[in-house]
């Protein structure tokens, strides 16, 4: 419920306009001076102030400037039973939000108030909204992989165009991110960007969210719906997981890029649309144009500019970046500033294969985070779980460079014993060392045996 404090001298004042407020569902707090003002203010924390200008120990103008020190945000509306242009004038210099003559109508004073709060609230939206878009704003080319700068390289080049891009690479790696980079950093970058994931939808919701529909177009059409294409009038369409676009959509598709038109289903005429189309795909589209299940024609003006994410196992020197800004984003939304990983831990996450690449090793952080309560975590905190949990190839180019001799000696371990299904007998035998010297490694690195089958 909105507080509002009210500072009048005048106790039959303060009363009616109390009343009044109350009535409407509002809280009221009351002060009769400047000083008693300032303490409600700054205990208080009211969502708006009435304040008279005169007062037994100063006038509004006097106080205003004090006001906005406290919070520059705080809605406040001065009365006044000797309004002058000149009065009004310098009060909303002062920082005055609203300036009413007495005596006030209070249907008109709750109105004001209303309007005043609904605006600050909308600030604090918007305030809000920019913060959070700037901790999650992703930059797509962290890291210092030859592989990533190859991509930052080719991306910034091809940015100012407005031509279909098709970004492709495995699933997590990023590819919606970049978009949404090019969209930000593109000449459409004050349009509208929409995204939509063609993975597993039937042609008939493709096509309506794509190209809306009339009423009556269908059973169950009870109004005309606007698709998505319109939605992206000038600015940017992404569609990810292209490679699953219905057959029959794909010419419809088709014709929007080329000829820029488009029809809503059960509509007669063409509609003209201006969007430019970011695609990605985690499939091999040109196997699938030579498999007929993606039209050649289609792939040809989609993939017109092509830019490929990279996995994780193609750049292992970015994943200890990559996890500790992935770890500053976790630290400002749980608020634990001190968020870090150790050596160990990091040296860990280079020795995983990553099958789900970025997406996969925000969620091993993540989930580490909520299960554990230390602010530095361990390598026995991180759950690789997800399939393909296994080290990273050694053979794998710069892999071996982030381990010491006793840390490839564990992975080495762990590996085997995975395969060997925990059994240590067996596992003993594969490494070549007795039985009792595995036993020794396990207690010595903390080895987890995995459950026999």
């Amino acid at each position: 419920m909105p507080k509002i404090l009210i500072v009048d001298d005048e106790p039959g004042i303060r009363f009616g306009v109390r009343d009044f407020l109350e009535s409407e569902g509002l809280e009221v707090e009351e002060a009769e001076t400047i000083a008693s003002a300032e303490r409600a203010v700054r205990e208080g924390h009211p969502d708006a102030v009435v304040l008279d200008h005169m007062l037994p120990d100063g006038t509004a103008l006097d106080f205003l400037p004090r006001l906005r020190e406290i919070d520059p945000t705080l809605p406040v509306v001065v009365l006044t039973g000797h309004a002058t242009i000149d009065l009004a004038v310098r009060a909303v210099k002062e920082g005055a939000d609203q300036f009413l003559a007495k005596p006030v109508e209070l249907p008109a004073l709750l109105v004001m108030v209303q309007r005043l709060l609904e605006s600050q609230r909308e600030k604090r939206r918007q305030v809000a909204g920019r913060a959070r878009q700037a901790r999650e704003t992703v930059d797509p080319f962290t890291g210092t992989s030859a592989a990533i700068r190859a991509l930052a390289e080719q991306a910034r080049r091809i940015v100012s165009t407005s031509s279909p891009v098709l970004v492709e690479g495995e699933t997590g790696s990023g590819k919606g991110v970049l978009a949404r980079w090019l969209h930000r950093n593109g000449p459409r970058a004050d349009e509208p960007f929409v995204d939509m994931n063609c993975a597993g939808l039937s042609r008939e919701f493709l096509e309506t969210e794509l190209f809306g529909h009339e009423k009556g177009a269908y059973t169950g059409a009870v109004a005309s719906k606007q698709g998505l294409l319109e939605v992206a009038h000038r600015g940017v369409m992404f569609l990810d997981e292209i490679g699953d676009l219905d057959p029959q959509v794909q010419p419809k598709l088709l014709k929007v890029l080329e000829e820029k038109r488009f029809r809503r289903l059960g509509e007669v005429r063409d509609r003209q649309v201006d969007v430019q189309l970011v695609a990605a795909s985690h499939q091999n589209l040109p196997q699938l144009v030579q498999e007929k299940k993606f039209r050649g024609d289609l792939y040809f003006r989609i993939s017109t500019i092509p830019l490929r994410m990279p996995s994780l196992r193609e750049r292992p020197e970015d994943i200890p970046i990559l996890a500790r800004q992935i770890l500053q984003g976790f630290a400002s939304d749980l608020g634990r500033r001190g968020l870090q990983l150790s050596p160990e831990a990091e040296r860990a996450l280079c020795g995983y294969s990553w099958p789900g690449n970025v997406r996969e090793l925000r969620n091993v952080l993540e989930r580490a985070l909520l299960l554990c309560g230390r602010d530095v975590l361990e390598p026995g905190d991180l759950r690789f779980e997800g399939p393909g949990a296994t080290p990273l190839p050694l053979e794998t180019p710069g892999a071996e460079m982030h381990l010491t001799l006793e840390e490839l000696e564990k992975v080495h371990i762990e590996r085997v014993l995975r395969e060997m299904g925990g059994r240590v007998a067996e596992a003993s035998q594969r490494l070549g060392i007795p039985r009792s010297t595995l036993y020794q490694k396990i207690k010595k690195f903390s080895i987890g045996l995995p459950r026999t089958p």
